[in-house]
């Protein structure tokens, strides 16, 4: 009774999410965090692109966030090769891309001079939207199309359930700031409307490749350490990855501000059970 409460989720009760037109795409772009909601999105994805019988057009993107200065991943440790696994899953092309101006989100941050929050997500807007247009400018441009604008569907995982922005987001939507006159950007969200019960279970049915990070404890994937995270996530993490932690804790005195207004890198650290 339970499994089946957990199972409801919003396209249960609203219907199936309009689909863009495939056949008509030049491209097809997969984001890829490496999270379970991005292996899922990808697998829906690919299912409904062989419907269209364009599995060909279909390309998979990472955006790498780098290493910090102390030479830690601001990501879990393995995600990239675990984003390539799931691309390889599928047999299809993987490309990873990183910001050409910052070496990692911590140098990012350490040059503003403050954590991202969530009425400044710099995090998004620096390191991967912009990364993502450059990729979106690289396809298009390898694709040679003249005569009127090459059209780009972009494939994230985004949820409804994740934040009150992303409920209030349709599933197909086009990207103005990604468009313009050679181009038509259409963001794409398969599994929008999907529950994190809806997520879990295709991972279990298909045998999807996902992080270790989640069987340890972590709710999300994301940053190790990201602002907008939960209290017991951010625990977690720095309980797994106590080094980052600590580089993320000096950082904070460094600049004079905290990582969050409410909630200090140095708290997170003495709630985990370590030294602050």
């Amino acid at each position: 009774m339970n499994a089946q409460i957990e199972l409801v989720s919003a396209r249960s009760v609203r219907g199936a999410d309009p689909v863009p037109d495939l056949a008509s795409a030049d491209r097809i772009i997969m984001s890829t965090s490496g999270g379970k909601d991005s292996i899922v999105a990808m697998d829906e994805g690919v299912r409904l692109a062989d419907q269209a019988r364009v599995r060909d057009r279909i390309v998979v993107l990472h955006i790498d966030l780098g290493r910090t200065p102390r030479g830690h991943t601001v990501e879990w440790p393995g995600t990239v090769d675990l984003a390539r696994r799931q691309a390889a899953h599928y047999g299809l092309p993987f490309e990873v891309r990183r910001s050409a101006k910052w070496t990692s989100l911590v140098h990012r941050i350490r040059a503003r001079g403050q954590f991202p929050h969530v009425l400044s997500r710099f995090c998004t807007s620096d390191m991967k939207r912009a990364v993502a247009h450059r990729f979106i400018t690289e396809q298009v441009n390898a694709l040679g199309i003249t005569g009127r604008p090459a059209r780009v569907v972009h494939v994230m995982g985004f949820r409804a359930e994740e934040s009150r922005a992303r409920a209030r987001r349709p599933a197909v939507e086009v990207d103005g700031r990604a468009s313009s006159g050679r181009r038509t950007v259409t963001q794409w969200y398969p599994v929008l409307r999907w529950s994190e019960a809806e997520v879990w279970q295709r991972i279990r049915e298909n045998g999807l490749p996902y992080h270790w990070a989640y069987d340890a404890g972590m709710s999300r994937l994301s940053c190790s350490l990201c602002v907008l995270a939960s209290v017991p996530d951010l625990e977690c993490a720095a309980r797994l990855r106590p080094e980052l932690a600590r580089e993320y804790a000096d950082l904070e005195k460094e600049m004079g501000v905290s990582f969050r207004r409410e909630l200090s890198m140095a708290e997170v650290i003495r709630r985990a059970g370590g030294s602050a």
